[in-house]
Formats: C-alpha cells, sequence, structure tokens
C-alpha cells in the first residue's frame, strides 16, 4: 500500500480525527491549568459581614464537622445559618445540641417544599430571607473549612471584583468507585471549558459553578431574584452563573482545594444516583444532545482502548489499528493524570479512565431513564421532573 493509498483508508482518518479532537481537548486543559487559579493568599483588607448559610437535609454523617469547621473561621464579620430541611435522621437533634455549644451557630427550620421547587433551590432562598450579611457564602453540609477559607474567599471576591465566586473543593474519595467516577467532573470541566470565558465572556454557555461553596455579593444575588430565578433548576449553581451573566455581573471560579474538602459521596451507589440526577438535568433535559456527547465520549475515551486491544490481540501492528489507538489512549490517561495532580486525586486511576467514561455513559442512560420511565429524579427522598417546564 503507498502512502497516498494509506492516508486515504477512511479508518486512517477516522483515528487521526479522534487523535485532533483529543489535542484540542488536551489544549484547553493546559489553557485551564494555568487559568484555574488558587485562593489568594497575603493582605486580607475589606471584611464586609459575610452570612454563612447551609441548607441541611438528612446530613448526620456530616453536619457536625462542617457547622465547627465553619463556627471557627478567623475572618472577624460573620454569622452562621443552618436550615434543617425537615429531616429524617439525627441531623436536628445534632444541629440542637450544636446551638447550645457554638454561640455562633443559628439553627432555622424549613418551611415545606412548594410546589416547581428544588429541595436544595427553596432551601437557599429561605436561608437568604433569614441572612443578615452583605456577602452570602452557600455551602453545602458535607463540606469542611480551614480557618481562613472564609478570610481567602472574601479577599479573592474583592481582587477579582467579581459578584458570584465559586471554588473547586478537594473532593475526599474513599472508595474504588468513588475514585472512577467523581473525578469525571474534574476532566469535563478541566477539558471541554475553556475557563476564562466563564470571567471573560457574558455568554452564558460559558459557565460553571460548584454548588458546594458559592460566594455571592448581596446585591448582585437579590438582582437576580435569588434561587428563586433558578427554583426548578437541579443544577441550580450552573444556572445561577448564566443568571449573573443576563445582569452584567462577574463570575469567577478559584482552585480551592487547599480551603475547603468535601466528600460528595459515598460508595458506587450514592455517586451513581447522584450523577444521575444531575447529569441529564444539566443539559435541560435534551436527550439528542446527551446522546451525542455520550457517542463523543465513547469515540474518544474507550473506543480507542478496543481498537488497541484488539488488535494485540490479532497481532496487528498497523498505524490505523494499532499505534494510533495506543497513542490517543495514552494521551487520555495523560490528561486524567494532570488533572489529578492539579486537585490533589489519585494519580493511578488515570490508567482506568475509559472505566471512568463507560460509567459516564450508563449514569447518562440512567439519569434519562429517570425521566422517562421512572417518575423523576430521585434525592433524599424526593423525586423531581421539570423537563416538561424547559
Amino acid at each position: 500500500m503507498t502512502l497516498d493509498d494509506a492516508f486515504a483508508s477512511p479508518m486512517l482518518l477516522y483515528q487521526l480525527f479522534i487523535l485532533a479532537c483529543l489535542l484540542v481537548f488536551f489544549g484547553i486543559l493546559l489553557l485551564n491549568w494555568r487559568d484555574v487559579k488558587p485562593l489568594f493568599r497575603g493582605s486580607r483588607g475589606a471584611s464586609p459581614f459575610v452570612s454563612i448559610l447551609v441548607p441541611a437535609r438528612n446530613e448526620e454523617r456530616s453536619i457536625e464537622a462542617c457547622a465547627r469547621s465553619l463556627c471557627a473561621q478567623s475572618y472577624p464579620n460573620f454569622e452562621v445559618i443552618v436550615l434543617d430541611d425537615h429531616s429524617v435522621d439525627q441531623t436536628g437533634a445534632i444541629l440542637a445540641r450544636l446551638q447550645a455549644e457554638l454561640p455562633m451557630l443559628r439553627v432555622v427550620s424549613g418551611a415545606a417544599l412548594p410546589e416547581g421547587w428544588v429541595g436544595k433551590c427553596w432551601a437557599c432562598f429561605q436561608l437568604s430571607k433569614v441572612a443578615k450579611g452583605d456577602v452570602l457564602l452557600f455551602t453545602d453540609a458535607d463540606t469542611i473549612h480551614r480557618p481562613d477559607a472564609l478570610w481567602r474567599a472574601v479577599c479573592s471576591m474583592e481582587r477579582t471584583n467579581a459578584d458570584m465566586l465559586s471554588i473547586v473543593p478537594h473532593q475526599i474519595l474513599g472508595s474504588f468507585w468513588e475514585n472512577v467516577i467523581v473525578p469525571l467532573v474534574h476532566f469535563l470541566i478541566m477539558c471541554f471549558l475553556p475557563m476564562r470565558m466563564i470571567w471573560r465572556s457574558q455568554n452564558g454557555a460559558f459557565s460553571f459553578a460548584n454548588g458546594q461553596f458559592i460566594l455571592f455579593r448581596r446585591a448582585m444575588y437579590e438582582r437576580i431574584g435569588g434561587h428563586e430565578a433558578v427554583k426548578s433548576n437541579i443544577v441550580e449553581d450552573v444556572w445561577l452563573v448564566k443568571a449573573v451573566k443576563r445582569a452584567g455581573g462577574r463570575a469567577m471560579v478559584m482552585n480551592g482545594i487547599d480551603a475547603v474538602e468535601c466528600r460528595m459521596y459515598r460508595g458506587l451507589g450514592e455517586a451513581f444516583r447522584g450523577f444521575s440526577k444531575n447529569l441529564f438535568a444539566g443539559l435541560g433535559y435534551n436527550a439528542p444532545g446527551l446522546l451525542m456527547i455520550c457517542a463523543a465520549m465513547f469515540a474518544c475515551f474507550v473506543a480507542p482502548n478496543l481498537f488497541a486491544l484488539a488488535a494485540l490481540v490479532r497481532g496487528e501492528w498497523s498505524l490505523a489499528f494499532f499505534w494510533l489507538p495506543l497513542a490517543q489512549s495514552l494521551l487520555a490517561i495523560l490528561m486524567r493524570a494532570l488533572i489529578a495532580i492539579k486537585f490533589r486525586l489519585n494519580a493511578l486511576y488515570a490508567v482506568l479512565h475509559s472505566l471512568s467514561v463507560a460509567m459516564f455513559i450508563a449514569i447518562a442512560f440512567n439519569s434519562m431513564r429517570w425521566i422517562f420511565f421512572g417518575g423523576g429524579a430521585e434525592w433524599k427522598g424526593r423525586r423531581y421532573d421539570f423537563s416538561k417546564a424547559i
């Protein structure tokens, strides 16, 4: 076969196209490596009054550590308010004990969930109504904050002139499946979303925030209508960014792994259900769009391993069936390893990236199944299906 014949091969052209796509993703990753900076240290400057707001529903495993870390902040001017959202475990009893012990802590009980609201949005909206701060920090009950976390976040908000600041916390990953699945969040945002466009562009397509930690200037929060503006969005953090951009505000995302940590899920079941709740909703219930993403993820991150393995079994060392797929697989592993280093995750799991993507595809189909056949996404005893409202 001549060189011209080789390059005319449809399979070779396909493999070169996949490699080109991966190189684009790698380029985005390198840009994001530089652009996603750690929270600032140093000069602390002004200290506006901050309300730290925590929605809590059935959080008996984590609420005490979270509340204690928040009340121990070195920031001089803040309050901590936790809303018990009709918990049926020991969350309420734990909070009552902590409120008697920690003068900084205030506990409020949530009202009944109205029609058309996601539970977390309703809890955060109620918290905002009782908050006194000029700055509002919404943070999850499964987070733990180092004593200087609030200082650094407020300082970073001031220095970046942000109206909304979110961080990527350090993710505590205990089980095998947590290490396989959870880092996909980091991979997707670092390889597919040019993060600088979040704060440089007013285009809502470039939107990301982490609901585990969102710091708002109260004036901007009220200008967009608060959580009421996103009341039916399960992935409310991303839609809050879109709302801020529409209002002419500036959103910022920074690396907070040395300030806040979180164990998002525990084990395969929680991780699978948690991401199933978010994935389809995060794409606006766009089934064709999610199917296209699954196909692209399979082609870029699973199929290369299958091509290389099949060629290895057959003893075929061709460019199209072995060497290019091998290069694609190694590039994907390198990308995953770099992300692990950036966010202090276990880099050894990078070699299982194709398994991670296979789990992503399974979660995607389960996420759609819940909406089309399961009565809606289920989380903490509540079911949500706002697909008809899109």
